[in-house]
């Protein structure tokens, strides 16, 4: 009998209520998979959008679903994300594109557990976003997933 991986997402009651992310990931078997800091840039390595935040998130989460497909995960398979921001972005007009490009995503009802940084700026001066993601998949048959 093969071991199934159960990420149980929760919030202590200790701790504030989050609003769109859990404080708590924890894990009993399966794969953990890590998925590096994905950035807005395509297959082809053009950017998705120069100065368009939006457009660059979308390409991240893009770039995240086939990394995730790569280890054969899905975003249902997602425990954490970490945001890291340029500080060039004006995050009071653009942080709920967000919630609505990550909402379109991840399982809304249970989110994973995130970060979100600031930096002074990414690799490259024209890069606004960079993501990494941790995906638990469980241990099954691989020929079937």
């Amino acid at each position: 009998m093969s071991e199934t991986a159960i990420p149980k997402l929760h919030n202590p009651g200790q701790i504030h209520t989050p609003n769109g992310y859990s404080h708590v990931a924890e894990v009993t078997g399966g794969t953990i998979v890590f998925i590096s800091g994905q950035v807005g840039l395509d297959a082809s390595g053009k950017l998705a959008g120069q100065n368009d935040f939006a457009a660059q998130l979308r390409q991240v989460f893009e770039n995240l679903k086939v990394a995730l497909s790569a280890a054969r995960a899905t975003f249902n398979d997602v425990v954490k994300l970490n945001y890291y921001c340029a500080d060039t972005v004006d995050l009071s007009t653009h942080f709920s594109s967000v919630r609505q490009i990550r909402d379109s995503y991840v399982n809304t009802s249970t989110p994973p557990t995130s970060t979100f940084v600031v930096v002074k700026r990414l690799v490259r001066p024209e890069l606004l976003i960079e993501v990494e993601a941790v995906a638990v998949v469980p241990k099954i048959d691989r020929g079937t997933r």
